[in-house]
C-alpha cells in the first residue's frame, strides 16, 4: 500500500478551491469594505456640492433686477382675468423638421395644400 499523506489542516477562514488555498475574508469582504468606505467618501463629496452652491453669491446688479421684477402667479392672473378669449386663434408651432420661417404667418389651408 501507498503511504498516506497527512491531510493539510486549514484555519477556519480558509478553504480550498481547485487545489489553491484562499481566504474568504480577503476575497469577498475586502471588496465590500472597499465599496462601503469608497461610497461614503463619494457620497460626502456629492452632497457637499449642494451646500457649496448655496454659498455662491450672485452679481449684485442681477440681484437688483430680480428683486425689481416681482412676478407672481397672482399678478399674472390679474392681467388676464378680464380678457375674453372669443377671438382666440390657436396657431400650431413648427415641427422640428419644418422650417419655422416658412410656416410663420401662413394660412393653414394654404399650408396644408403645399405640404403632402
Amino acid at each position: 500500500m501507498a503511504e498516506e499523506r497527512p491531510r493539510p489542516t486549514y484555519s477556519p477562514g480558509e478553504y480550498t478551491v481547485a487545489g489553491r488555498t484562499s481566504r474568504k475574508t480577503t476575497s469577498g469582504s475586502l471588496r465590500v469594505m472597499l465599496l462601503i468606505v469608497g461610497g461614503s467618501f463619494g457620497l460626502r463629496e456629492f452632497s457637499q456640492i449642494r451646500y457649496d452652491a448655496v454659498k455662491i453669491k450672485i452679481d449684485p446688479e442681477l440681484e437688483k433686477k430680480l428683486k425689481m421684477n416681482k412676478v407672481s402667479l397672482e399678478s399674472e392672473y390679474e392681467k388676464i382675468k378680464d380678457s375674453t378669449f372669443d377671438d382666440w386663434k390657436n396657431i400650431r408651432g413648427p415641427r422640428p423638421w419644418e422650417d419655422p420661417d416658412l410656416l410663420q404667418g401662413q394660412n393653414p389651408e394654404i399650408r396644408n395644400t403645399k405640404t403632402t
